[in-house]
């Protein structure tokens, strides 16, 4: 099997952008906003204290140093180099134990085949590959037995490119040109039936917001633009 599952040029997007992973109010700026959510659904589902995760597309890092702010042993991996070299230097900055390595999640698995996780996180990546449901694969081979699983991306529908590609990225500048590309984004039902294949059980899906007017997110029920799904990989009994 080729363990390439990338977008080159994607990763070229990224690479370019990195330096600006750890300014909040720049071209990332939303991620610093809802990290705070993104953090909170995670930490309220799951004890993180000790726990081994895997972030998967960590970027700059922004979700990997927080996880491990709350006692988790995080290993971050993600294929941009300059990318990964952004988290790593920002990591000696503030004291981080993170362990960043630039790869993708095949590759990691060919040099770390005993490697296991208690957790996963794989945010804002999906939408980012050729192949999102071989990643989801990919992450339950590595997921221990009952361990936990998390996902975040963009539904595909008229509202998602109306919100997340022209208003976030040519109306409000949320985002930079370019940043999504429409025809990846993923409908729940797809990443539900990708799940199932993968051997592990959806607990919980819900929708990300936005408000333009006051520039506050939240989560809540509507998972018509952005949404975050919880799964787990039930053990045998």
């Amino acid at each position: 099997m080729n363990i390439e599952n990338l977008d080159h040029d994607e990763v070229n997007k990224f690479d370019e952008i990195a330096s600006k992973w750890w300014d909040n109010s720049g071209e990332f700026k939303p991620l610093h906003q809802i990290n705070p959510l993104r953090v909170g659904f995670i930490k309220d589902r799951v004890e993180l204290k000790g726990k081994k995760i895997l972030d998967v597309g960590c970027g700059g890092g922004i979700l990997s140093e927080a996880l491990s702010e709350l006692g988790a042993e995080v290993t971050g991996i993600d294929a941009s180099e300059n990318t990964i070299g952004v988290a790593k230097s920002h990591s000696k900055t503030v004291n981080s134990k993170v362990n960043y390595i630039q790869t993708t999640i095949e590759q990691f698995i060919k040099n770390n085949p005993n490697e296991m996780f208690d957790v996963i996180t794989c945010l804002e990546m999906l939408e980012h590959v050729p192949s999102p449901g071989r990643i989801i694969e990919t992450c339950s081979d590595i997921l221990k037995d009952d361990g936990e699983i998390f996902f975040s991306t963009i539904n595909r529908n008229p509202r998602s490119y109306l919100f997340a590609v022209i208003g976030a990225e040519y109306i409000l500048n949320l985002l930079p040109k370019g940043t999504h590309d429409y025809e990846k984004f993923i409908k729940p039902s797809e990443l539900a039936g990708w799940l199932r294949s993968s051997n592990l059980t959806s607990k919980e899906t819900i929708g990300l917001s936005y408000n333009p007017i006051t520039d506050r997110y939240w989560l809540g029920k509507d998972i018509q633009v952005n949404y975050m799904v919880h799964a787990k990989k039930e053990g045998l009994k």
